[in-house]
């Protein structure tokens, strides 16, 4: 038994990282309760396993008797060649045979010790992992439960469920992935570790990887609505005016973005300019649908009521509602998407907008025309694109950009007071 529980040990202690004690302890409680029930013992024992040679001893306590006349009495004379000052009444520890326990490590005890050794195994991927929710781990695909996958972690094993899954993705036994740890919980049989690839967090967990500015705090994500396997929307800021918070999460050449698309299997990724204005947030996620206006319909609830021209009003719902769907996760707002009443020809919306703009006052006719041409046809509009954006697209000297941004201010205030 020595050489198997040496086997054991080495194997538990090397490549499951349970440590030597707990290991032993293990052992000796499964020992303890196969001589128990093998030997029918109802008082005290226990069973010490030496640390250096592995020899098990087993001791029980007794009671000293002048006749030992029961199951757990044992007569004077024997307990003195034990304890030399023994007295009737008190207890004594005996050891009992080697070859006793021998026979019931042999007929009994192998499977509680393999149980007792995989419980202490999964208390310690317990401590290892409890700390790591929020993580990103790999590992490989052991085994395909029906749906269900266990996941190799190395010194863990991990259960990614199927609703966790990607829908457009299949695994087979021996790939690598890689997963959101979602949470750990202590268990008796299942894996302890639950991964996820379909949570919203998980989009959010790559870009904190692949982005260092996300990792170093200098840009923020504010939000993530996700339809996993189809597409992303992720809000993002910065708290630094000089850092482009979309543009560092795009990367050079778009190699960022590219990089967290291919660990999602081909799902798009929207990352939208986050702002503290709802109009102008909405204005961003619904991108590339270009509004006609956005109003605040009702602030308990939450609801939004987007005007877009005819043209624009699939683009704006999206495939099978998408776009407006997560739109209004990530906003954390309903919103209601409606066209506008008259359709008109493209050059008549594009005079409208322009005799619009330029009857605001400090607005030029020929700065109204410029706006429009490239894309800024309201008010509205105006306000909800960032000076330096509108600067940007425009051509504009800043000086004239902030006159034009601070007209269509003092135009939207002007019109809630009313």
């Amino acid at each position: 038994m020595n050489n198997e529980l040496l086997t054991i040990v080495n194997f538990m202690e090397r490549e499951r990282g349970v440590s030597r004690e707990t290991i032993i302890q293990a052992i000796e409680a499964a020992l303890e309760a196969a001589a128990r029930k093998s030997m029918g013992i109802t008082g005290d024992m226990r069973v010490n396993i030496d640390r250096k040679t592995l020899n098990i001893k087993a001791f029980q306590k007794l009671i000293v008797s002048e006749d030992d006349t029961g199951p757990s009495l044992i007569s004077l004379r024997r307990a003195r060649d034990i304890k030399p000052d023994a007295v009737a009444g008190e207890e004594v520890e005996v050891e009992l045979p080697p070859e006793r326990i021998g026979r019931i490590v042999a007929q009994n005890a192998r499977q509680m010790i393999m149980q007792k050794i995989r419980q202490a195994e999964r208390e310690n991927v317990f401590e290892e992992y409890k700390d790591r929710i929020g993580d990103i781990v790999s590992g490989t695909v052991r085994q395909v439960m029906r749906r269900d996958l266990i996941v190799d972690l190395g010194r863990a094993e991990a259960l990614l469920p199927f609703r966790e899954r990607i829908p457009t993705e299949e695994f087979q036994v021996g790939d690598q992935l890689r997963a959101y740890v979602l949470k750990v919980q202590p268990s008796t049989t299942a894996p302890s570790v639950v991964l996820s690839r379909a949570c919203p967090e998980f989009v959010k967990a790559l870009f904190r990887i692949e982005v260092s500015e996300i990792a170093d705090g200098i840009v923020e994500v504010m939000g993530v609505a996700r339809d996993p396997g189809f597409r992303s929307k992720i809000a993002v800021r910065s708290h630094d005016e000089k850092v482009d918070p979309v543009g560092a999460c795009v990367g050079l050449r778009g190699t960022r973005v590219k990089n967290i698309v291919r660990e999602l299997n081909g799902e798009k990724v929207d990352i939208v300019r986050w702002s503290e204005d709802v109009r102008q947030y909405a204005t961003q996620a619904l991108s590339p649908a270009r509004l006609a206006g956005v109003v605040v319909e009702s602030e308990a609830p939450r609801v939004l009521r987007v005007m877009v021209d005819p043209d624009q009003l699939s683009l704006a719902i999206g495939k099978h509602g998408q776009n407006v769907r997560l739109t209004s996760k990530l906003l954390g707002w309903k919103v209601d998407i409606q066209r506008t009443d008259v359709e008109v020809s493209f050059e008549e919306r594009v005079a409208k907008a322009v005799d619009s703009l330029a009857s605001i006052e400090g607005i030029a006719r020929e700065e109204a025309e410029t706006l429009v041409k490239t894309g800024f046809l309201t008010a509205e509009g105006i306000l909800a694109a960032e000076i330096p954006y509108i600067q940007d697209v425009t051509g504009l000297e800043e000086e004239a950009v902030r006159r034009i941004w601070n007209a269509a201010k003092a135009l939207d205030t002007g019109e809630d007071g009313a």
